[in-house]
């Protein structure tokens, strides 16, 4: 036997399909929602870039539509760090965040979009404990992207309202 160092991949279940999508309305947008609901991110993670017109945050998101099946096999849940592209933002709100602390954590409730004139409206990405983001954009333009291979992980998430 050789010795060799360990991997990031070492034990992680191997060709899980990457999820990629895109939403222009709000049917597709509460698609994205209910993937990334309990992503958990930092706020050093996040960047908006006004000159661009982009909101862009990197996130641990927990694979709901995974669940089931970990649960049938009797195998632990898997996260995947998860890119959110929000594209033609004219104005960005971050709301419950204390720029000054720098690095704050962040878990993702929901995205939800508000339609306004002409295809204009508003972007609402809420997260556990008041905190969120509100973005003023042009059109919808939300892309989503799973970046790495994914992770085991022990811990379903839970919410106050399930007993």
């Amino acid at each position: 036997m050789t010795e060799q160092d360990a991997s990031f991949a070492d034990g992680a279940p191997t060709n899980r399909n990457k999820v990629k999508l895109m939403a222009q309305d709000a049917q597709d947008l509460s698609i994205i929602s209910a993937l990334m609901q309990d992503a958990i991110g930092k706020t050093t993670e996040i960047a908006w870039l006004p000159d661009r017109r982009i909101f862009a945050l990197v996130v641990n998101r927990f694979r709901w539509e995974d669940a089931a099946s970990a649960e049938a096999e009797g195998r632990a849940y898997e996260r995947v760090r998860a890119g959110l592209h929000v594209q033609d933002v004219s104005h960005a709100k971050f709301r419950g965040f204390d720029v000054a602390k720098g690095q704050e954590a962040f878990e993702m409730l929901s995205l939800t979009f508000t339609p306004g004139e002409d295809g204009t409206g508003h972007v609402v990405i809420d997260c556990a404990g008041g905190a969120g983001f509100d973005l003023t954009v042009e059109a919808l333009d939300v892309r989503m992207a799973d970046m790495d291979t994914v992770w085991r992980t022990q811990h379903l998430p839970k919410h106050e309202d399930e007993a």
